[in-house]
C-alpha cells in the first residue's frame, strides 16, 4: 500500500474512531444488562462479556498481521468494522434467546474484530497525518476519543435501557458501529496506489514476508516498545480493578451508589487531560509524559484512599483521571515512533490487546481480594501505578528524544574529504561516526 499523508483525513478518522469505540465501550454494559433482563442470570451475562473480550489478545497478532499484509486496507477495515457491527446486531437478537453455544460463538467472532477498533485504527494515524506536530496532535485527539467513548458508551446504554430496554440499547450500538464501518472507505480514498509499486517493495511487502509474530518480536526487542508495554500492562492490572474497588469504597464510606459517579469523574478527568495535551502539546518527550502520568495517577489515588469525604474523593478521582489522560497519548506516540513501519499495525493491536487482558486479570484479582478493606484495595491500585512508572523508567532508553536517536548521523560532506585537515582528521582516514545500534533505535 502506497499512501499520501494528508491531515484532511483526520476529522473523518476521528468520527470513525469515536463511533466504533463508543459501540465497543457500550457493549461492556449492554451485554450484561440484556442477558440479565432476558434470563435473570448475571452469570450468563458475565460469560457473554468474557467471550466478547477474550479474543482481543488472542486475535490481536493475527489481525495486526492481516492489516499490514493486505493490499486493500479499505476492504479489510470495512470488513472488520462491518463484522463488528453485525456481531452486535446478532447478539441484540440472540442473547438470552438462542442456545448459549450459539450466542457465545457470535460473541467470539465479534470480539475477534475488536483489535481493529481498539488498536488497529490508531495505527492508521501514521498513514493519514504527516510526522511532526500535526501527528502528535492527532494522537492526543485519538486518546481523547478513547476517553470520550469510555464516558459516552456506558452512559448511552444506561439511558436507552432505562427509557426502553437493553435490547434497543444494543441495537443502537450496532447501528453506531455500522455507521463507522460505512465511513471507513473514505479514509483511504485517493491513498491506495497498488499499481505503482512492485509487489516486493514497501512495508506491506516486508509484512507479507514476516509472520504474525513479528509484532511481538518488535515489542520484545525494541527497548522503548518493551518499556511502555510492560509499564502500561502493569498499570492496567490496577485499572481493571478500579471500578469494583470504587463501588466497594463508596459503600464502605456510607454513600452507596456513588461509585459510578467517582468513575465518571475519573473518565471526565482523563478526557480533559488528553484534550489538554492536544491543545497545548508540552515540549517533553512521550517517555517522560508517560512516567509523570503514571506517578500522578498513583499518587492522587493514594490520597483518595486516605480521605473519606465524598466531595474530596470525587475531586481526587477527577484529578487522577486528568493525570491518566496523557498516558494514552504518550503510549500511542511511542508505538508510532518506534514500531517498524512493516509491523506497526501489529504493534498497535497487540499492545491494546495486552492492556485489555491485563485489565481483565486485574478485575479477577480484585474479585478474589474483595474481602479486604476497600481503602487497602485502592492503595494497592495506586501502588501499581507508581510501580509501573518506576518500571518504565528502568526499562526505557536513556536517550531523551527517540526521533532524534532513530536518525543516523549524516555523512561527512564531500568537501571535508578533500581537505581532511580542516576538520581535524588525518589524511586518508575514514570519517568516524558514532555507532547507533538497533537497541538504541
Amino acid at each position: 500500500m502506497h499512501t499520501e499523508q494528508n491531515p484532511a483525513g483526520l476529522p473523518r478518522y476521528l468520527a470513525v474512531a469515536l463511533l466504533a469505540r463508543l459501540a465497543e465501550e457500550g457493549m461492556a454494559v449492554a451485554a450484561v444488562l440484556l442477558t440479565l433482563a432476558r434470563t435473570g442470570s448475571a452469570a450468563q451475562g458475565a460469560f457473554l462479556l468474557t467471550s466478547w473480550m477474550a479474543p482481543h489478545v488472542l486475535a490481536a497478532p493475527l489481525v495486526g498481521a492481516l492489516a499490514a499484509r493486505t493490499r486493500r486496507p479499505r476492504l479489510f477495515h470495512l470488513a472488520a468494522l462491518g463484522g463488528f457491527a453485525a456481531a452486535i446486531a446478532a447478539l441484540a437478537l440472540l442473547a438470552g434467546r438462542a442456545p448459549a453455544p450459539v450466542t457465545l460463538t457470535v460473541a467470539l467472532v465479534g470480539g475477534a474484530c475488536g483489535p481493529v477498533v481498539s488498536g488497529g485504527l490508531s495505527g492508521l494515524i501514521a498513514v493519514l497525518v504527516p510526522a511532526g506536530p500535526p501527528r502528535d496532535r492527532a494522537y492526543a485527539l485519538d486518546a481523547a476519543v478513547y476517553n470520550a467513548a469510555s464516558v459516552a458508551g456506558p452512559a448511552t446504554v444506561s439511558v436507552v435501557a432505562g427509557l426502553w430496554s437493553p435490547g434497543p440499547a444494543m441495537a443502537l450500538l450496532a447501528g453506531v458501529a455500522a455507521i463507522a464501518a460505512g465511513l471507513t472507505p473514505g479514509l483511504f480514498r485517493g491513498r491506495e496506489r497498488s499499481g505503482r509499486q512492485r509487489p516486493d517493495d514497501g512495508p506491506a511487502a516486508v509484512a507479507r514476508r514476516s509472520g504474525p509474530t513479528a509484532g511481538l518480536v518488535a515489542v520484545l526487542r525494541v527497548r522503548e516498545l518493551r518499556a511502555i508495554t510492560a509499564a502500561t500492562c502493569l498499570a492496567f492490572v490496577g485499572v481493571g480493578g478500579l471500578t469494583t474497588t470504587t463501588v466497594l469504597l463508596a459503600a464502605q464510606r456510607g454513600y452507596p451508589g456513588s461509585g459510578g459517579a467517582l468513575m465518571t469523574a475519573f473518565a471526565i478527568g482523563a478526557l480533559a487531560g488528553s484534550l489538554a495535551i492536544a491543545r497545548w502539546r508540552p515540549r517533553v518527550t512521550p517517555q517522560l509524559t508517560a512516567t509523570i502520568a503514571l506517578l500522578g495517577t498513583g499518587s492522587t489515588l493514594a490520597v483518595a484512599a486516605l480521605i473519606p469525604r465524598p466531595a474530596a474523593a470525587a475531586g481526587l478521582f477527577a484529578l487522577a483521571g486528568l493525570c491518566d489522560g496523557p498516558l494514552l497519548t504518550a503510549t500511542l506516540r511511542i508505538r508510532a515512533d518506534h514500531a517498524p513501519a512493516a509491523v506497526r499495525a501489529q504493534v498497535f493491536t497487540l499492545g491494546a490487546g495486552m492492556k485489555i487482558t491485563a485489565a481483565a486479570c486485574g478485575a479477577g484479582l480484585t474479585g478474589l481480594a474483595a474481602t479486604l478493606p476497600p481503602p487497602a484495595l485502592l492503595l494497592g491500585i495506586a501502588a501499581l501505578q507508581i510501580a509501573a512508572a518506576l518500571l518504565h523508567t528502568l526499562l526505557r532508553s536513556p536517550i531523551p528524544d527517540p526521533r532524534c536517536a532513530a536518525v543516523p548521523p549524516r555523512p561527512t560532506p564531500h568537501r571535508h574529504l578533500r581537505h581532511p585537515h580542516r576538520s581535524g582528521q588525518k589524511p586518508g582516514s575514514a570519517p568516524a561516526h558514532p555507532r547507533v545500534t538497533q537497541e538504541d533505535r
